[in-house]
C-alpha cells in the first residue's frame, strides 16, 4: 500500500531530548528482575509461539483476573460507543478529566488487571479523574488497524459525551504506547482537538525489523521481560501483509507536527529502549513539546509493575506529576 509522505527531517541529537534518572536499584528489585528474565520471559516467549487457540486461552485466563486496588473508584465494564472499556468512574460526571489508557500486551494480551487496570485507578484515584481503558480488538483473529480504529472511536466517543480534548490524558505502554502515536496521527488526520498530554511508556515504534533499532540486539540477552526473537510472529499476526513502513504501524516514521506534549518513559536494559529515544529525538525535530526519561536496569514498562518495585511507585509519581501539570496548563 502507498503510505503519505513524511518530512525529511533528521532528528535532534539525542543528548538534546533524553534525560536519565539517577535512581538506585534495591537489591530486592535486582532479585525481582532475574525472577522475571527467568519465568516471565520464557512464557511470554511460548505464548506468542503458540497456536491461535493456545493464545485465545491465555486471553480467558488473563480475562478472569480481578483489579486488586481499585483506589476507592468504581470500577465497571460498558460500551462506549462501539467499543467495550474498562472504566474507572462514572463518565456522565463530564467535569473530571479523563485518563484513556491504551494497554499493551503484544497486541495479543487484553489488559492486565494486576497491572494495567490497577495502574490507571491509582493514577486516576490521585490526579481526581476517571480512568478508561478501552478493550480494543486483539490480533491474531483482529489484525491492523482494527485496534486502532478502536482507539480513535473510542476517543470520538470521549469527545462526543462531552469530554473537552484539553481534559483528556492519553497514555499507553508497549504495544499500547505504539498506539497512542497511531491515536493521535488519526486525530491529527480527523482535525479533531488533541488532547492536553500523551504519555508513551516503552512504545514499541518500528514494526517493520526486528534486528533494529540498535538496543534490540545489544539488550536482546538482558531485557527481563521480552524475548526479542519470539516478537517477529506477533508483528506478523497484528500487521500481517500490510506495509510495516505506514507510520500508523511504525511511528518512527511518523510526521509528528501538531502533536501535545509527550512524556515518554524506558529502561536501559530493555530492547525496546531505542525504538523510545529515536521517536523522542524525531518529535523533538518536529517542534513537539518532549520529555524523554531513561531509567536504570527496570524491566520494560516498568511502571505496571507498582506492586514489586519501589522503583517502579517513584515512576508513577513522576507520572502523575506531568499529568497535573499538563490539566494545571490546561486549565
Amino acid at each position: 500500500m502507498q503510505t503519505s509522505a513524511v518530512p525529511a527531517r533528521l532528528p535532534v541529537p539525542a543528548a538534546e531530548v533524553v534525560q536519565h534518572r539517577d535512581i538506585p536499584i534495591s537489591a530486592r528489585s535486582r532479585v525481582l528482575i532475574w525472577l522475571l528474565k527467568t519465568f516471565l520471559r520464557p512464557w511470554l516467549a511460548r505464548v506468542v509461539r503458540g497456536s491461535d487457540e493456545q493464545i485465545a486461552k491465555v486471553q480467558l485466563r488473563m480475562s478472569r483476573m480481578r483489579c486488586p486496588n481499585t483506589h476507592g473508584l468504581p470500577l465497571d465494564y460498558i460500551p462506549i460507543g462501539r467499543v467495550p472499556a474498562h472504566v474507572f468512574g462514572d463518565l456522565r460526571d463530564t467535569g473530571k478529566p479523563v485518563l484513556l489508557w491504551l494497554h499493551g500486551g503484544a497486541f495479543i494480551l487484553p489488559a492486565s488487571p494486576p497491572a494495567h487496570l490497577e495502574l490507571v485507578a491509582g493514577l486516576a484515584a490521585r490526579a481526581g479523574m476517571h480512568g478508561v481503558l478501552p478493550d480494543y480488538r486483539l490480533a491474531p483473529r483482529n489484525r491492523f488497524p482494527a485496534a486502532l480504529d478502536d482507539c480513535e472511536m473510542l476517543y470520538r466517543s470521549l469527545l462526543d459525551l462531552g469530554f473537552p480534548a484539553h481534559r483528556i490524558i492519553v497514555g499507553g505502554d508497549s504495544a499500547g504506547g505504539n498506539l497512542t502515536l497511531g491515536l493521535l496521527q488519526r486525530i491529527r488526520a480527523r482535525g479533531w482537538p488533541m488532547p492536553a498530554a500523551a504519555i508513551p511508556v516503552s512504545p514499541a515504534t518500528e514494526l517493520g525489523r526486528i534486528h533494529a533499532p540498535p538496543s534490540r540486539p545489544w539488550n536482546a540477552s538482558g531485557d527481563p521481560i521480552l524475548p526479542i526473537a519470539a516478537l517477529q510472529r506477533v508483528d506478523e499476526m497484528y500487521a500481517g501483509d500490510w506495509d510495516a513502513s505506514d507510520p500508523e504501524l511504525s511511528p518512527l516514521f511518523a510526521d509528528c507536527t501538531g502533536f501535545p506534549p509527550l512524556y515518554l518513559m524506558a529502561s536501559d536494559s530493555e530492547v525496546l529502549l531505542d525504538d523510545t529515544v529515536l521517536f523522542a529525538r524525531r518529535a523533538r525535530a518536529d517542534g513537539v513539546d518532549v520529555c524523554c526519561e531513561i531509567w536504570p536496569r527496570l524491566p520494560h514498562a516498568f511502571p505496571l509493575f507498582g506492586a514489586l518495585f519501589p522503583e517502579a511507585r517513584v515512576a508513577r509519581r513522576a507520572m502523575l506529576e506531568f499529568i497535573q501539570a499538563r490539566l494545571g496548563v490546561a486549565a
